[in-house]
C-alpha cells in the first residue's frame, strides 16, 4: 500500500548507507525524494536513477550540512527543483541524516575534531531545519537521526553522542513549537549498524561478534532495520506519534 503517495521527502546524505535506504524505503511507500550529496555526484545520480526504477521522482542537490553560508543557496536550489519537477512550491517530509563518523577517547578529542562534530550533527541540523520551514508543508514531519549512544556509553564517542543528546532534546521542541503547523517532530536513534560509516569500528577482531552478544536479536543491525521505521514515522499511520524517540537496535545493552 502506497500510503505516502503525491508527497516529497528530503533526505539529507541519502547518497548512501541508511540515507539511501530510508529513501528508497520512503519511496516504496509512495514518496517522491530529494536527496543530498557533500560531493559524491555518481552516487547520488545512481540512487536517483534507482528511486525513478520504483516509479517515483526523484532528484538530488549538493549540500554541505556542516556550513550554514550555504543554507540560503540549497533552499533557493531546493525552491527551483520543486517548482520545476513537481510544480509545487512545499515538501512534506524532513529527513535529518547526514552525518560524519569520528571516534576519540575523551582525553584526545581535539577542538577541530568536536567542531566537525558539533557543525554537522547538531547546529547545521538546527539552522537548515530553521531555513526550511517556509519550504516544509503544514501537517508533515521531521525525522531527526540520532544514534544508540545517546542512551548506553561506548568509550570513544563522547563528543558524537553529545550532539546526538542534543538533537533529541531539539527534536522534543520542535515538536512543542511547530505544534501548531500540525508538523510532527521524532528521533529515531539506531542501535550498531552495518555500513561504510561503521565499517571501521567494526573491524576489530572480535567486535562485530562482541555486540552481536549484547543485541537481544543476536546480531548487528542493517540498513533495511532503520528506514522503514522511518516511514512509518512519515506516515498516515504515524500521525499520532510525535516528540518521541524510537531506538531500532534490536534489544542493545538491555
Amino acid at each position: 500500500m502506497n500510503g505516502l503517495n503525491q508527497k516529497i521527502a528530503l533526505v539529507t546524505g541519502g547518497s548512501r548507507g541508511l540515507g539511501r535506504n530510508i529513501a528508497l524505503q520512503l519511496a516504496r511507500s509512495g514518496a517522491d525524494i530529494i536527496l543530498t550529496y557533500r560531493s559524491r555526484q555518481s552516487e547520488a545520480e545512481a540512487v536517483v536513477a534507482e528511486l525513478e526504477s520504483l516509479g517515483r521522482k526523484a532528484a538530488a542537490i549538493p549540500l554541505e550540512v556542516g556550513d550554514t553560508k550555504g543554507f540560503a543557496h540549497f533552499t533557493a536550489a531546493l525552491q527551483q527543483t520543486l517548482a520545476e519537477q513537481w510544480q509545487t512550491s512545499h515538501f512534506h517530509f524532513l529527513v535529518n541524516n547526514a552525518g560524519i563518523d569520528s571516534r576519540a577517547p575523551f582525553a584526545e578529542t581535539t577542538e577541530e575534531d568536536f567542531d566537525a562534530l558539533f557543525n554537522i550533527h547538531l547546529k547545521g541540523v538546527y539552522f537548515l531545519t530553521q531555513k526550511l520551514l517556509p519550504v516544509l508543508a503544514d501537517g508533515g514531519a521531521i525525522v531527526n537521526l540520532s544514534t544508540g549512544l545517546a542512551r548506553f556509553s561506548v568509550p570513544g564517542y563522547s563528543a558524537y553522542a553529545a550532539m546526538k543528546g542534543g538533537i533529541e532534546v531539539f527534536t522534543r521542541y520542535l515538536a512543542k513549537e511547530l505544534g501548531p503547523r500540525r508538523i510532527r517532530a521524532n528521533v529515531v536513534a539506531p542501535g550498531v549498524i552495518e555500513t561504510d560509516f561503521t565499517q571501521e569500528a567494526l573491524g576489530h577482531p572480535g567486535m562485530k561478534d562482541f555486540l552481536a552478544s549484547q543485541i537481544a536479536l543476536g546480531r548487528i543491525g542493517v540498513p533495511d532495520d532503520i528506514g522503514g521505521v522511518v516511514a512509518f514515522l512519515c506516515s498516515e499511520e504515524g500521525r499520532w506519534v510525535n516528540a518521541q524517540r524510537l531506538e531500532p537496535s534490536g534489544g542493545m545493552f538491555l
